[in-house]
Order: structure tokens, then sequence, then C-alpha cells
């Protein structure tokens, strides 16, 4: 998937559409792919890629999670041309 297709698809889960991403929602993402130790993982998800310590992951902090996934989730997310 592109890091679009990545960002779309995580905006799915935001569900009280606030334009970030909580660890309870990201918990949820993880889930959806079938991903194990989803609480565990959310929270380092989180921990990664909120520079400014919001506890949230808001559209600054997207591609920091993008790394996230890449290196923690084993998903492959390409940059689109």
């Amino acid at each position: 998937m592109t890091v679009e297709e990545f960002k779309e698809w995580l905006m799915k889960f935001d569900t009280d559409r606030d334009g970030r991403i909580s660890r309870e929602e990201l918990k949820r993402a993880i889930r959806s792919i079938r991903g194990r130790f989803s609480g565990w993982k959310s929270r380092r998800g989180i921990s990664y890629a909120d520079s400014d310590g919001s506890g949230f992951i808001d559209e600054g902090e997207m591609d920091n999670l993008v790394a996230f996934a890449r290196k923690s989730l084993g998903l492959k997310i390409v940059v689109s041309n």
C-alpha cells in the first residue's frame, strides 16, 4: 500500500472524528489486520510517533507512525510516484 492509502485506512479508525489517532483507535486498527499484542503495539506506536507528547497521533506525526508500521508491524508501505 502507499503512504496515502495507509493514512486513509488508518483514519477509518478515527471514531471520534477529531482528526487524531488515539491509542485505543490504533489498537483497533492493529487488531483489524489480525495483529497480535495489539495493546502493547499500540502503546509503542503512540510512544514512537507522538513527537509532541499529546498522547495522540495528528497529521504532522503521521509519517512517524508510517515508519513504526513498517518497522514493527511488518507492513509494506511505499511512497507513491
